[in-house]
């Protein structure tokens, strides 16, 4: 956190992976300070296609997820952006913990503000995200089916280029 000095406001990429999604989105907001965090460092060792001039609003972070935004809540770090792109469903309904809007953490993803967005090829997934925003906070999230020219992830450039359908999920949940 120390790359961030808290002078801009702090987007998050939660699970960015090889952390491309990071870098695009470091690009389209150059006045926000961008943490890419993954907790393998393999991925986020991988080489990251178009990197070229590297912004200077980015940084990577391995972490275990559930910890760092337990850490982020605890040190009253409020988001301006958070981004959970393309998280890998597990499809058994035994498995609903493994997912982000069943597990114990959710409440604090909440609690840390922002406006938030999660895209995925998998309405199913986004339907049970929004119905667990909608429970958690009492409002509506936006879900619309998208049409995308420029990818914020490489699997959203997979999916795309295969002509599955796209959807994007997002809230405003406040900065204050």
């Amino acid at each position: 956190m120390t790359a961030w000095g808290g002078g801009r406001p702090l987007l998050l990429d939660a699970g960015c992976g090889v952390g491309w999604s990071s870098l695009q989105l470091a690009r389209r907001y150059p006045d926000h300070f961008v943490l890419g965090v993954d907790q393998s460092a393999d991925r986020l060792a991988r080489s990251k296609p178009g990197a070229g001039d590297w912004p200077d609003n980015l940084c990577f972070v391995r972490a275990d997820l559930v910890d760092f935004w337990a850490l982020l809540r605890q040190s009253e770090i409020r988001l301006a952006r958070h981004y959970i792109l393309y998280p890998n469903p597990w499809p058994k309904i035994g498995h609903l913990a493994r997912r982000w809007h069943g597990h114990a953490i959710f409440p604090t993803i909440v609690e840390l503000g922002g406006v938030f967005e999660s895209r995925s090829n998998w309405s199913i997934y986004l339907e049970e995200l929004a119905q667990a925003l909608r429970i958690v906070t009492n409002r509506e999230a936006l879900l619309d089916q998208i049409d995308v020219e420029e990818p914020l992830t490489l699997f959203e450039r997979k999916y795309r280029d295969s002509g599955q359908a796209l959807y994007r999920l997002s809230i405003d949940l406040g900065t204050e």
